[in-house]
C-alpha cells in the first residue's frame, strides 16, 4: 500500500509539473543571432534587444487587401522564450484575411482605427459562429487552434494589433492549404468533400494562391 500512496503521489506530481507553460530559468534569453535558440551573453544585451520601431509602417496591400508587421523573436531578439508575438495589421477597404488556425495559439485583437467584423467556430458536431462587429477600442480573443475570420467592414483602411500568447505563431490559411498543397491533394476526393464538380476543383487548384 505504501509503494502505490509514493507511485500515486509521484504520477500525481508529474502531471501538475505538465500543467503549467515552461517558465524560463533566467531573466531573459536573447536570441544570437535573432530567431536562433542560443542565449546572448547578457554582459553584451542592450535595451535594443527588446525594441523595434517602424510597426507604424507596413508595406504594401496584399491580394487580401491586408498588410502586417510582426514584432517575434526574429525580429526583437529579446522576445526569445518569452511567448509572445505582437502584430500590427491594416486592412484596405474590403481587406479581408481568409478562415485560418493557429494551432498554438491564443489571439487577442484590438481595433486601432476602423471597424473589424471577426469571429470563430467552434468544432464539430456544434461548428457554432460567434462573430462581433469590433469598433475602435474593442477587444476580442480567439480562442487556441478554432477557426476564424476577420474583415474589414468600415469605408476605410482598418487598423488593428494582435498579441499570441506563443512565441512561434503559426497559421494554416484553410483554402491556400487545401488548393495549394503540394503534390495536389486528389482532385476527386475534394470534388466530394466540398461537394463541388471535379473541374471547379482543377479550377481551385491552379489558382496564385497568395497565403
Amino acid at each position: 500500500m505504501a509503494s502505490i500512496a509514493i507511485l500515486l503521489i509521484t504520477f500525481n506530481f508529474i502531471c501538475t509539473s505538465f500543467a503549467f507553460d515552461p517558465r524560463p530559468l533566467q531573466d531573459f534569453c536573447v536570441a544570437d543571432p535573432p530567431g536562433n535558440a542560443t542565449c546572448k551573453d547578457p554582459k553584451t544585451v542592450t535595451a535594443n534587444d527588446f525594441f523595434l520601431s517602424g510597426l507604424d509602417r507596413p508595406g504594401p496591400f496584399n491580394a487580401y487587401g491586408t498588410t502586417a508587421v510582426r514584432a517575434k523573436s526574429d525580429t526583437v531578439p529579446g522576445f526569445n522564450t518569452l511567448g509572445l508575438t505582437f502584430v500590427r495589421s491594416e486592412y484596405a477597404p474590403n481587406g479581408y484575411l481568409p478562415p485560418h488556425i493557429h494551432p498554438s495559439s491564443s489571439e487577442v485583437i484590438y481595433v486601432v482605427e476602423g471597424m473589424l467584423e471577426v469571429g470563430f467556430i467552434t468544432t464539430y458536431p456544434e461548428y457554432k459562429y460567434y462573430s462581433k462587429v469590433l469598433n475602435k477600442g474593442d477587444v476580442f480573443i480567439i480562442p487556441v487552434g478554432l477557426l476564424h475570420t476577420q474583415r474589414n467592414v468600415a469605408r476605410t483602411k482598418t487598423v488593428i494589433t494582435a498579441a499570441s500568447n506563443t512565441q512561434n505563431r503559426r497559421v494554416i490559411y484553410t483554402p491556400d492549404s487545401v488548393f495549394a498543397a503540394k503534390p495536389a491533394i486528389n482532385s476527386h476526393y475534394l470534388a466530394g468533400a466540398f461537394k463541388l464538380d471535379e473541374k471547379t476543383i482543377k479550377d481551385l487548384q491552379t489558382k496564385p494562391w497568395f497565403m
